[in-house]
């Protein structure tokens, strides 16, 4: 049997804070750029239903399309960046990206729009557990709610804080030339990254402080209540996030009566208050470990609080009318809904010995996007059985409310990474014990 490596803060090589957080910066661009890759079909979503005589139902098999290989992606990324440096797997992933964005600028047929989004979902599918993994090489375990959260702004801003630029281009020029324009820019982040970056040392052979160090097997960690917590709640918050993503944009022009360009406005106000909320919570969270607050608390019940409060206001949102309820709901309810994918992968971290963590959180994330493919063309059919589209719409986000609520309720009970690693503690040799 292994021995257990010893957790004291002298064995770790202190990373650079400075570059630590020139390489969080430039994982900020790199969600940026995956998530506005993937927002730009239901930001288009009008446009591109009329150019090709498209259904809601239609289309949101379309949409749903994008995550066909999504999880198999997050998967195989997962554990390949347990064997291969994640400064080139992230390269790898932005160049795929580009490749499948720049054929779009051409006349495109819907079974072309389907291979197109198959093969995008595939190369996007490891992004975020990828780069959440290169970033903890970089951050200890007390201080990475906050880089997690800029991390994960990235991808929220890739939805709302680009989607004005793109919608502008949409209405002057084409949803063609959108497309276009992000291939080319994910061609220049790809250039950059391989310029600067380079692997942390926060290793296996060089380990932090509070680092779980015990060997352990897979089938044991994916039985942790607290992986299958994050899980349970991923899964639900992910639902709200799909529908943000897909369904946001036609929703405020088609049900609540906003423009194309107000409803890019408003999808940025949504980045714009996750910005805000994202880093205050992490703060909080990272400030109440230091203090000696168990994850538990200081990450699980605040990250279930968050998507449960997000549960309620959707369903207020369903049942809002004017112009300023309607604003403040959105722009809440889905901002609280990503608290979980930002303290999600610290709970999974606090449980997770280093060598095995990129692939539980490829995994994690593979399970928590299954809501990806389903959310979309669930929310097609509920829009185009309803009497009317606004009808269909309401009905739609009082779905995802329950939804939601039910998860966070769960998490409540699930999460516990004290008592998961208080069930199992290792030998005098750092061997888990059979249970």
């Amino acid at each position: 049997m292994a021995e257990a490596r010893p957790q004291t803060a002298s064995t770790a090589q202190a990373p650079d804070p400075a570059y630590a957080w020139i390489v969080a910066g430039l994982l900020f661009l790199f969600m940026l750029i995956n998530f506005a890759d993937r927002a730009v079909l239901g930001l288009a979503a009008v446009p591109i239903m009329q150019d090709l005589g498209l259904t809601h139902s239609q289309f949101g098999l379309i949409a749903t399309s994008f995550f066909t290989l999504f999880s198999v992606g997050g998967v195989i990324g997962g554990f390949l960046v347990n064997r291969v440096a994640s400064t080139w797997v992230l390269a790898a992933l932005a160049l795929i990206w580009s490749l499948c964005q720049l054929p779009m600028m051409l006349s495109v047929s819907v079974a072309a729009l389907v291979v197109n989004r198959v093969a995008l979902g595939f190369g996007e599918g490891p992004a975020y557990p990828v780069a959440l993994h290169a970033a903890y090489k970089w951050f200890p375990n007390e201080r990475r709610a906050v880089p997690t959260s800029l991390i994960a702004i990235g991808a929220l801003a890739g939805n709302g804080i680009a989607a004005p630029v793109i919608l502008a281009i949409v209405t002057a020029w084409s949803w063609h030339a959108a497309f276009g324009l992000l291939g080319a820019v994910g061609l220049v982040w790809c250039i950059a990254w391989l310029a600067v970056a380079r692997e942390g040392p926060l290793t296996p052979e060089a380990m932090s402080s509070g680092e779980p160090t015990a060997r352990v097997s897979y089938r044991r960690l994916f039985r942790c209540r607290t992986v299958i917590g994050v899980q349970v709640v991923g899964f639900c918050a992910y639902w709200l996030l799909t529908l943000a993503v897909v369904w946001l944009p036609a929703f405020l022009t088609q049900a609540f009566g906003y423009t194309l360009i107000q409803a890019g406005w408003i999808m940025m106000l949504v980045s714009l208050g996750q910005i805000v909320l994202l880093p205050g919570l992490s703060t909080l969270s990272d400030g109440l470990k230091q203090r000696g607050v168990p994850g538990r608390m200081a990450c699980g019940s605040l990250a279930c609080a968050s998507t449960l409060a997000a549960g309620l206001i959707i369903i207020l949102l369903a049942r809002s009318e004017g112009a300023l309820p309607i604003i403040v709901c959105t722009v809440i309810a889905f901002s609280l809904c990503n608290v979980m994918f930002v303290l999600g992968p610290v709970l999974i971290a606090e449980v997770t010995p280093v060598e095995r963590r990129g692939a539980v959180l490829g995994v994690t994330n593979a399970i928590t996007t299954l809501a990806g493919p389903l959310a979309p063309v669930i929310t097609g059919v509920v829009v185009d059985v309803g009497t009317h589209p606004a009808d269909g719409a309401r009905t739609a986000l009082l779905i995802a409310g329950g939804l939601t609520i039910l998860g966070a309720l769960a998490g409540f009970v699930l999460i516990d990474p004290e008592a998961d690693r208080a069930r199992n503690p290792p030998d005098s040799r750092g061997e888990i014990q059979p249970a």
